[in-house]
């Protein structure tokens, strides 16, 4: 799958990773969204929007799905019920 330049990538998750994440995605154009609950976040210090929002939302999933050409995961501990909603949306 290729992404035009301007895409918006999600992120599901908020550390370390989703910062590399966030910091390489920019370099190359893309804008991403960082869906995690929390303030000051590494990913979220770097990506274009942060979500703040409990995995177990379905409204807040569902805007964050709609804002993104793409989703993927920081970390492995995201629940799979959030990721039904994602897909679903």
């Amino acid at each position: 799958m290729s992404l035009p330049v301007g895409a918006t990538i999600g992120i599901l998750g908020g550390g370390q990773l989703g910062r590399m994440l966030a910091s390489a995605a920019a370099k190359l154009g893309f804008r991403t969204i960082v869906f995690a609950p929390g303030e000051g976040l590494p990913a979220a210090q770097m990506a274009s929007q942060h979500m703040d929002a409990d995995y177990s939302e379905a409204d807040a999933l569902e805007a964050f799905a709609a804002a993104c050409e793409v989703v993927t995961l920081e970390w492995e501990n995201v629940p799979v019920a959030a990721l039904d909603v994602i897909t679903s949306a």
